[in-house]
């Protein structure tokens, strides 16, 4: 099963390109579910979620809906003293389990995080501290692009989360990989020159796709998709809504 989403869906510039005028700040996840059937929660990133926020969040949408949440960055880039994070954390989401509405935990590290022995076993302490949750990696950093990295999330039951992002030297190129029954796909935008220097962060991912470059993803998309048993597609270049026209076309696109 394909879900197709945007990652975020509260955006204020957004009023306009996707959502009309008027509505309320509370109104918007429902006003998203009436038209996609999952989304990448990313205000877990900045502070630990808790049980009520994402309770009465899955209230809001209809059943089938789906959460994946983005691991706080206590999880991903704070790494020393945080043991005590991670089970508030792995609580938090029981209300989703509870209405079958969580996805996975998406955890993504920063590019000075390296494939290195100590930050191997940080990933297998990570698989262990979060419980019985469905996890996906996603890696900034190219270095981790090894069969024995492959090796190491197959093994611990963790998800390689592909991207398509600029072609810089660095970064992950798009390549289409399934290491678990989850597989994952992020379109963070190829906006090459404002990837590492700009002045605000959603310069970063302000670019519109072309269908062609898109339909480059299609097969890759659909092969991933029969090897896990459930597959989640994001659209992460949300400046003006842009993510939600990508969104819609790959859903025409893998129709």
């Amino acid at each position: 099963m394909i879900h197709i989403g945007t990652s975020g869906f509260s955006y204020q510039d957004w009023v306009g390109p996707f959502y009309p005028q008027g509505l309320s700040r509370a109104g918007r996840l429902n006003f998203y579910a009436q038209e996609f059937s999952a989304t990448e929660v990313n205000f877990t990133y900045y502070r630990l979620p808790d049980r009520r926020t994402l309770a009465r969040m899955a209230d809001k949408t209809p059943d089938g809906f789906i959460f994946t949440v983005k691991a706080s960055k206590e999880l991903t880039h704070e790494r020393e003293g945080n043991t005590d994070a991670f089970p508030t954390f792995v609580q938090a989401m029981r209300p989703l389990i509870e209405r079958r509405k969580f996805g996975c935990v998406l955890a993504q590290f920063p590019y000075s995080f390296h494939p290195s022995a100590q930050n191997r076993a940080y990933l297998k302490a990570f698989r262990e501290w979060m419980s019985d949750l469905a996890v996906v990696v996603e890696f900034r950093n190219a270095q981790w692009l090894t069969p024995q990295t492959f090796d190491l999330l197959v093994e611990h039951g963790l998800g390689f989360c592909c991207v398509d992002e600029p072609p810089l030297k660095g970064l992950i190129p798009p390549i289409a990989k399934a290491t678990s029954r989850v597989a994952y796909v992020r379109f963070h935008g190829r906006n090459a020159q404002k990837w590492w220097q700009h002045d605000k962060a959603w310069e970063r991912y302000d670019y519109t796709y072309s269908p062609e470059e898109l339909q480059e993803w299609v097969p890759k998309i659909k092969e991933l998709d029969a090897q896990a048993e459930q597959t989640f597609v994001f659209s992460n270049n949300h400046w003006q809504g842009q993510a939600v026209d990508t969104a819609r076309q790959l859903r025409l696109l893998l129709a």
